[in-house]
């Protein structure tokens, strides 16, 4: 009983202390460095708008084809993350499509599997037959008793 009153004593601060740390509250959080206007950060370089080259134009004029830009253009803060080879943007199917796929999967292969389950044979046609119906081995009234 005394070990009880103990373990309730040791929980109840704890359940009416705050559950969010004190640091978490008093910093704020951006999703990127380069959206902050914080001037001369970059000594005066022209930052471009932050454009994904995957959109751009794949037949225009470009100096660099393979990159889809101009020389002399000046390249964003997040060249690494905006560039050709950087991961693709998914842009196919919505996630509404994605499921409605899933969905249609998932019923053709349930559905195939019932067809299978109705058709498929769970025991033979035929059962197997045996002269005598195997009395005297098993065990019938005929058999032989043991001793």
């Amino acid at each position: 009983m005394l070990s009880r009153r103990l373990a309730r004593a040791r929980l109840l601060p704890r359940a009416l202390r705050p559950s969010t740390p004190r640091s978490a509250i008093n910093q704020i959080r951006c999703l990127s460095q380069a959206e902050i206007e914080d001037p001369d950060m970059t000594g005066g370089y022209i930052n471009p708008p932050r454009e994904k080259r995957q959109f751009r134009d794949p037949y225009a004029d470009w100096w660099d084809k393979q990159e889809r830009r101009n020389y002399g253009e000046p390249i964003h803060e997040d060249n690494d993350i905006l560039a050709v080879f950087s991961h693709d943007e998914y842009g196919h199917y919505t996630p509404a499509q994605g499921f409605a796929l899933m969905g249609c999967f998932i019923a053709t292969t349930l559905g195939l599997c019932g067809i299978v389950r109705m058709f498929y044979p769970d025991k033979p046609s035929v059962p197997r037959t045996f002269p005598d119906g195997l009395e005297k081995e098993l065990g019938g009234p005929n058999a032989l008793p043991v001793r």
